[in-house]
């Protein structure tokens, strides 16, 4: 310790004591150098969070980091949960002293969470007791359990308190003293100092920082406002009372103290004392048991050269002298170089475990019938990963490149994340935590941060801004992950406007960035998973996150800087799909699909990827990515791979997305740069589209290694000038000696840099696109089996739902409603159609499908209403059941109406009830006699003639029960109208822009009229197509102008925007206007596209085709970016064999047919003389 040292801040909180706290480490760390501390020590409420995070930051400073936690201690034990004073735990500030004390803080920290956790994390004596080597221990802040009891006049009581630590950690234990500014603080601080002396306990004196800089103070009040939900003029509400609780200088501490100057003293003293050193990369792999004269490196040899023989060897014929042949196997020498190659560099990394473990852990899954995904990220580059049944794509194949995974130049973990059937994802967490040890596994914490938007509204609240107004400026920010406040006020002209102008909203903005990006809440991360050597708890703190979860409480970063293994168990839903949709497949078909051997080169899948119908296919669903399916139509598997890469914002806004698709169609030339470059960029059509090409381009261009080449990747990638400047002197100068240009090489490395920015991962394109294939394959070849599976994996989702049924429909696959015999669990293919399954009627719980199941299983299928009631248990199918499975047609195949049985179920269930009380009575032989009369007739004969419900209404009771119209829909005779009159389908909404203007119409539903503050009426609604459904809002202007129409059921167009409500983060719309629907009929249309086609020959050629084809519809030809509407004499008819002809000619995708809505005529009358 540097004898300059002066004080030393031991009590410190940061932005992970949640919605408390307002530091953040950088700018703790910061101003604690430019301060001129030499140490300083973080003490967070309850957790140690940030500790990682710190140590590093505060090692790069050159700064001493002390790791500690402001403890809560229960009054009793920790193990007392019942009274107020439970509730109410002792602050007590620890740090760790060295490795020994850091060890017991994370253990006291995690068993006040999993042991002691009563509204705060605590711990207690015993547990104190149990694990005090290694830490010093202050007394606390006013809330420590010393300084409670001297300012309730308990001083006996608090020496006593004082006098039990002193005995238990001796020196080690200081009454901590501070001075806030409070009074409370005159009152009890001479008390403390007295007490000291009494017991010869040293006092250090600390700050208790929340925020780093005095301004701060107001931030921070705002954050704890929003912790606790109140608004900053209240009066009686908890806050920090004064502005002192910031970072001090030495000097401010020493003049605050300079009474006590061993206070000041004893903080510098136990940073001395303080000497914690971790090993910050040192990997802690958990132990892979292997077999007895293995180790882990010579045991994956073993497993990756079998691997390696099961899926690349050639079979030859040896002949041995006795004439007698065997099977000899033969592999590639490229194969066997790139295995070598591969397990050097694992080796060399020592990372043999670390493959092993995860092989295990997927080898399990499969073997247990288990989804496994074909791979994810750069991990599919590699030879070793495929022969070990990790992945499943063949690196060689498909150009992957391994040093995009792993190399020697770039020391880092592996990263391999898996996809599992979400359904049994946990089966897999349970295996690796069997294996490895329960105490040796966890999920893994993540945090939920103040985003822009959100910050807005909720400082917007605690000021008592009005909603609209906040609400408004929240909206001024644009959407988007990295979007910042600080990002918004130099892009939008509207906000900074209103930034200068109005101080109320400088002052809303100002106090939202410093809380911007603030930890608000922890939470359990969705896939990541860590495995450690010995007992995670010798390495990182754990946090019981709810009853069944434990989770690390350091993130994932965090875990990977202090060497534990950690990955990613990712539930994908397509996958379970896919195991599902195979199920069907077998059961009614007879076929057994092993899906890692579909073909590749199924042309009825590349048929329904080429229309662009791909709804349900992984990845290819969106509206925009079939647009671009249409455009492109994909004929090969690499094809798909590029489809991937492309759909993304990059490269959609650069053109490259254009570019490349008219290359494919030859529409114009595909140039290279370089000989070289051809290899490379073929199968891409020129276009620079992945990481690995840019990496290959370094390597045999400018002569990098796969290693150096990987290293420039990332430089493109991160875009840090200085090293792109030296990555640039490299490429040129390499190149310059392999033959290219200056001039050359400096234009290729700048084209290189270009697309960087916009290049994907080959290798996670490519894993994806195996599931994309696999899907599109089975919708192709299997599509009401695949329909049946989706529709199923998506029943919670009303509007996926209503979608899918919709594609259905397209497909010409009927959708059948419920039905008591057919009808299972989930949809059910049938001879007919697919059916809905008992599970997604309403007010049917799964209790009640499974005993209706059982019932079926045991006595065969219902035979009417009556015996259904006797059959199934009644405790689980009560009244309100069969009534829902009435409304939803789920008896419909008995022949009597719904209204009908609906007339007689209360009669029914009575007579069942009183036979069942007549068995248990012992009068079994009149009931058996009775039963079977009952089983064949219905029980009750009803005089009157009971008249079905009119279609109207039975539609209304689907909609009602099942979520969604099955049998038709009101819409279904407008859809032309409709079509005609919007320009956004309701579904895509999701996909579009907040702020967009768009049109839509249909069918409006659950209108509830509101009474703004002014008195002004206001209508909340919902509006329907034949798509999905979305909120309406129609404010007061709005509402005035079109009242009449807003009723439930009327059929409306609306012009409006697309919203995002601040409070549910939900999509609606908010009306501009509101119209009648009109009638209209559809008319279609050819639109063709000559791209540089200035051929006489051709032209005089397309006109023969269209006057052959003579007709009524309109002919719009596209050339040199204007659009011509032909003459009425080139009208013509539209059929398959003119569209055939005239893409024969011009070339694919130059032709399209287009339907629109005009305004239905009204039929001339016929006049007769």
């Amino acid at each position: 310790m540097p004898h300059k040292e002066k004080f030393v801040h031991l009590h410190c909180h940061s932005q992970f004591s949640l919605l408390d706290g307002a530091a953040r480490i950088p700018d703790l760390v910061r101003t604690a150098k430019e301060l001129g501390m030499h140490s300083i020590a973080l003490t967070d409420h309850g957790n140690m969070y940030a500790a990682i995070n710190f140590y590093t930051a505060a090692k790069g400073a050159g700064i001493k980091p002390i790791i500690g936690c402001e403890m809560y201690v229960a009054p009793r034990s920790r193990f007392d949960k019942e009274t107020k004073e439970d509730r109410s735990p002792y602050h007590l500030t620890v740090l760790a002293r060295d490795l020994q004390g850091y060890r017991n803080l994370i253990k006291l920290t995690s068993l006040a969470s999993i042991e002691g956790f009563y509204s705060r994390p605590r711990i207690d004596r015993e547990l104190l007791q149990k694990y005090k080597e290694g830490l010093i221990v202050l007394s606390g802040c006013p809330k420590g359990e010393v300084p409670s009891l001297i300012v309730e006049g308990k001083y006996e009581q608090a020496k006593q308190v004082a006098f039990w630590y002193k005995t238990l950690l001796g020196e080690d234990y200081y009454l901590e003293i501070q001075d806030l500014g409070l009074p409370e603080f005159k009152k009890f601080n001479p008390l403390l100092v007295k007490l000291g002396k009494e017991l010869g306990i040293e006092l250090v004196a600390t700050n208790d920082i929340h925020y780093v800089k005095k301004e701060d103070a107001h931030s921070q009040d705002v954050l704890l406002c929003i912790q606790i939900g109140s608004f900053l003029d209240e009066k009686q509400r908890l806050k920090l009372e004064t502005e002192e609780f910031y970072l001090k200088s030495p000097a401010e501490m020493m003049a605050l103290f300079s009474d006590l100057p061993e206070a000041i003293r004893n903080s510098v003293k136990i940073a001395e004392k303080c000497n914690l050193e971790l090993e910050i990369g040192k990997l802690h792999l958990p132990h892979f048991q292997v077999p007895k004269g293995e180790t882990p490196d010579t045991y994956l040899e073993n497993l990756v050269w079998e691997g390696v023989k099961k899926k690349y060897a050639v079979h030859m014929r040896a002949v041995e002298k006795e004439s007698e042949s065997e099977e000899k196997l033969l592999l590639p020498p490229e194969i066997i170089d790139r295995v070598k190659y591969e397990l050097y560099t694992i080796e060399k990394m020592e990372y043999a475990p670390y493959f092993l473990i995860v092989q295990d852990f997927i080898n399990f899954a499969k073997s247990r019938g288990i989804q496994v995904g074909p791979g994810r990220g750069s991990a599919a580059g590699s030879i070793v990963s495929y022969a070990l049944g990790i992945t499943n794509v063949d690196p060689l194949k498909y150009g992957l490149i391994f040093e995009r995974f792993l190399n020697l130049e770039r020391i880092s973990m592996p990263d391999i994340d898996i996809d599992f059937c979400f359904e049994r994802r946990n089966e897999v967490i349970e295996y690796v935590a069997k294996k490895y040890g329960q105490d040796h596994v966890a999920q893994i914490v993540t945090f939920g941060t103040m985003a822009a938007r959100g910050a807005i509204r909720d400082v917007g609240r605690v000021q008592r801004m009005p909603l609209p107004e906040v609400d408004k400026i929240a909206k001024l920010v644009p959407f988007g992950p990295d979007m910042t406040i600080d990002k918004a006020l130099s892009s939008v002209k509207e906000l900074r406007s209103l930034y200068e102008k109005d101080e109320r909203i400088k002052a809303l903005l100002d106090n939202a960035q410093k809380l911007e990006g603030i930890s608000r809440h922890a939470s359990v991360h969705a896939a990541g998973v860590v495995i450690s050597e010995e007992p995670l708890t010798e390495y990182v703190p754990l946090q019981k996150i709810d009853e069944n979860v434990i989770v690390t409480q350091y993130p994932m970063g965090d875990l990977e800087k202090i060497g534990l293994l950690k990955m990613d168990f990712l539930g994908l839903r397509n996958l379970t799909m896919i195991a599902h949709a195979i199920e069907i497949i077998k059961k009614t078909q007879g076929v057994e699909i092993e899906v890692e051997a579909i073909p590749f080169d199924d042309p009825k899948t590349y048929g329904l990827l080429s229309t662009g119908e791909t709804m349900g296919i992984f990845q290819l669903e969106s509206r925009g990515m079939r647009s671009l399916i249409k455009d492109l139509r994909p004929s090969t598997f690499e094809e798909i791979i590029a489809l991937l890469a492309l759909y993304r914002p990059g490269p959609l806004e650069s053109g490259m997305v254009d570019d490349y698709v008219k290359r494919k169609h030859r529409q114009i030339p595909v140039k290279y740069e370089l000989p070289e470059l051809q290899p490379i960029l073929r199968e891409t059509h020129g276009v620079i589209l992945y990481q690995e090409q840019v990496m290959e381009i370094a390597s045999k261009v400018a002569g990098f290694s796969m290693g150096q080449a990987d290293l420039l990747r990332r430089a493109m990638g991160k875009k840090k000038s200085k090293e792109m400047h030296q990555q640039k002197e490299f490429f040129v100068e390499g190149a310059v000696k392999h033959g290219v240009s200056k001039h050359k090489a400096t234009e290729l490395f700048n084209l290189c840099a270009k697309f960087s920015g916009y290049g994907f991962n080959k290798s996670h394109s490519t894993a994806y696109g195996v599931i994309s294939y696999q899907t599109a394959y089975l919708k192709a070849n299997y599509p009401r089996e695949f329909m049946a599976a989706l529709l199923t994996s998506v029943m919670g989702n009303t509007d996926k739902v209503t979608a899918y049924i919709n594609e259905c429909r397209r497909l010409g696959i009927k959708i059948l409603a419920p039905d008591i015999n057919e009808s299972y669990r989930n949809f059910t293919v049938t001879q007919e159609g697919i059916r809905f399954g008992l599970s997604a009627v309403k007010n049917v719980g799964l209790a009640a499908v499974d005993s209706i199941i059982d019932a079926k299983k045991e006595a065969g299928n219902f035979r009417s209403l009556a015996d259904f009631c006797q059959k199934v248990d009644s405790r689980a199918v009560n009244k309100k059941v069969i009534e829902s499975l009435i409304k939803a047609g789920a008896f419909d195949s008995f022949g009597l109406g719904r209204a009908y049985q609906l007339s007689i179920l209360s009669k029914v269930l009575g007579k069942v009830a009183a036979e069942q009380k007549e068995r248990a009575n012992g009068q079994e032989m009149l009931f058996q006699f009775e039963s079977q009369v009952t089983s064949h007739e219905p029980p009750v004969e009803s005089e009157a003639v009971i008249e079905e419900f009119p279609p109207e209404q039975l539609l209304r009771m689907e909609k009602e029960i099942l979520g969604l119209y099955i049998s038709s829909h009101p819409l279904e005779y407008l859809r032309d109208s409709l079509e005609g009159q919007t320009n956004t389908r309701i579904a895509d909404i999701s996909e579009m822009r907040e702020g967009e203007l768009i049109r839509i119409g249909g069918l409006l539903s659950d209108c509830r009229r509101i009474t703004t503050r002014r008195g002004d009426m206001m209508l909340v609604a919902n509006i329907e197509d034949l798509s999905g459904s979305i909120p309406l809002v129609v404010f007061p202007k709005a509402y005035e102008k079109c009242a009449a129409l807003l009723n439930n059921d009327e059929v409306v167009v609306v012009k409006g925007r697309i919203n995002r409500d601040m409070r549910t983060d939900e999509v609606n719309v908010v009306a501009e206007t509101v119209e009648p629907m009109e009638e209209l009929e559809k008319v279609r249309s050819l639109h063709i596209e000559l791209v540089g086609i200035k051929d006489k020959h051709t032209l005089s050629r397309m006109k023969e085709i269209l006057s052959f084809f003579k007709g009524e519809d309109p002919v719009f030809v596209r050339m040199d970016g204007r659009r011509i509407a032909l003459g009425r004499n080139f009208h013509i008819d539209i059929n398959p064999e003119l569209v055939s002809q005239l893409e024969e000619l011009l070339g694919g995708g130059a032709v399209k047919v287009e339907f629109r809505a005009v305004k239905k005529e009204p039929e001339p009358e016929e006049v007769t003389f």
